[in-house]
């Protein structure tokens, strides 16, 4: 278990609503649509959602295609019985990839938010979940905001540094499957390549 901290919002980047200054920081945050093996998903919140279920395609499909990234999450709940035996043990290990992702395919814009945190820490507010983020507690924020700290260590070692991973690994993680296929690495340059094809076959 993550260790539970204390945030005062004054020395803090703090992010909750996507429609807020720093809203794109946040997993449903729109207009950061990532490619996973050829598949097109509108958040980072459908992929990571989708991880849950390798084994039942069925489910990822009904995941993938909602339009909201909150009915996705919905889906998922629903089913809940049928998400992998080991989530509570790799779900932190699926998450850093998925931020990971998402910096990967969305460089310059989420880089720019990401320096825009400067040196703070940055917090999920949440008034439920204390795993992911933090939730108000008087004048602070307690919690374990591991979602907060994944974002404050990927801007603080491969942001800052001007780490732009071109490629991305998936995780080492037995079962990793979207529609009965091994997750791959994926690549930015494959994706521009295919971006390329499709306008092409448009024009």
């Amino acid at each position: 278990m993550q260790e539970i901290n204390t945030y005062k919002q004054s020395n803090s980047v703090v992010f909750h609503k996507t429609n807020e200054a720093f809203g794109g920081l946040s997993n449903m945050a729109p207009n950061y649509i990532v490619q996973v093996n050829s598949v097109n998903f509108f958040t980072v919140e459908h992929l990571y959602q989708a991880c849950k279920f390798p084994l039942f395609p069925k489910i990822q499909a009904e995941i993938i295609e909602q339009r909201s990234p909150i009915t996705a999450k919905q889906v998922s709940r629903k089913y809940q019985q049928y998400a992998r035996q080991d989530w509570e043990v790799i779900r932190f290990d699926v998450m850093q990839w998925v931020l990971e992702i998402k910096l990967s395919q969305n460089w310059e814009k989420f880089k720019a938010l990401l320096l825009n945190t400067s040196d703070k820490n940055i917090v999920e507010y949440t008034t439920k979940d204390k795993v992911w983020g933090a939730r108000p507690e008087g004048n602070q924020l307690v919690g374990q905001n591991a979602l907060g700290k994944m974002l404050t260590q990927l801007r603080d070692n491969k942001v800052i540094n001007h780490v732009h991973q071109h490629c991305v690994e998936a995780p080492f993680i037995a079962g990793f499957l979207l529609f009965g296929h091994e997750i791959e690495t994926t690549c930015v340059e494959s994706l521009l390549e295919d971006y390329a094809i499709d306008e092409l076959l448009l024009s």
